[in-house]
């Protein structure tokens, strides 16, 4: 890990207080490196002590950026615009990326180093709590196949390099030697993902973060709000006919407030899922095409399919 850190050129880093993001700030203590905290204004958000915390105790000095309503607003649309998907998880998390890559092109940083990859090499993901060993060796083979990261498509977009030390192909080679029950395991009475990595840094990082339950993107920045926003300011009546109107102009079922707001800012810009492939293996709900060994559909976000 510390290889893969120290290869990386960029004097920030998108810091979210969580175990990722805290294992490359304790590498990056010897750099003159900022930090970069994205927190929702109006809603709560889990990460606000955790990244403060994290800042201080290795020294990166800290911009926490918070977000308003209007921001969050701009934010969606231009993700939206950027992914091309109106997936309403990826896009409740990918704002956050989406505000801290633009917050670092805005305070001069070319580059920004982030912690993806960790949750998908190490089985950081909750769902993997539930598994057998079995289930999670196969799995997580799925997933090499498929993982992707939407920060890439967005750095791009804003024209600032993405630097993932977990995906250096020193770390992908060490995540796919590693037996099974050093990545999910109890300690302590209490079953764990990514336990070779907390185990690995619980004498570096503080406690309270080496051993924190994994929480979404969204629920640290808050952006997990946005579904309570958008059913409160939705009316009950205008969902109803949009649902009536898409499925049967479009072939498209749509299932929440939150997702009627994105499919519209969606399709100000693009076609219908349907129109954008020739496959048939398609998403029951959108009509896009589901990826070979996927579970859950990139454009609408249905899961499990």
């Amino acid at each position: 890990m510390e290889k893969s850190v120290s290869n990386s050129t960029s004097s920030c880093i998108s810091l979210s207080g969580g175990l990722d993001s805290s294992i490359l700030a304790f590498f990056l203590q010897p750099r003159k490196t900022n930090a970069i905290s994205i927190i929702s204004k109006e809603f709560f958000g889990t990460d606000l002590t955790f990244c403060q915390m994290i800042s201080k105790k290795f020294e990166l000095p800290l911009i926490m950026k918070m977000v308003e309503h209007e921001e969050l607003l701009t934010a969606i649309n231009e993700t939206i615009k950027i992914l091309r998907v109106f997936n309403d998880i990826e896009i409740r998390n990918s704002i956050v990326m989406y505000l801290s890559i633009q917050t670092a092109k805005k305070e001069g940083y070319r580059s920004i180093i982030t912690g993806d990859g960790a949750d998908e090499l190490f089985a950081g993901y909750n769902f993997f709590l539930r598994m057998n060993e079995n289930e999670i060796k196969d799995n997580l083979k799925r997933i090499w196949k498929i993982m992707h990261f939407p920060t890439q498509k967005i750095g791009k977009s804003l024209k600032i390099t993405i630097e993932s030390p977990f995906l250096s192909n020193e770390m992908l080679n060490f995540a796919k030697s590693l037996p099974v029950d050093h990545n999910v395991r109890n300690e302590k009475g209490q079953k764990f993902g990514k336990w070779i990595l907390r185990k690995t840094f619980e004498k570096k990082i503080p406690h309270s973060v080496v051993w924190r339950k994994k929480s979404a993107m969204q629920d640290g920045a808050g952006t997990s709000g946005l579904k309570n926003m958008f059913n409160m300011i939705i009316p009950d009546r205008f969902f109803k006919e949009q649902l009536k109107k898409i499925k049967e102009s479009e072939d498209v079922i749509i299932r929440s407030k939150e997702s009627l707001h994105y499919y519209l800012t969606y399709r100000k810009y693009y076609d219908t899922p349907a129109k954008l492939h020739t496959s048939d293996s398609i998403c029951p709900y959108c009509k896009y095409i589901i990826e070979q060994d996927s579970k859950f559909c990139r454009m609408c976000g249905a899961f499990p399919l």
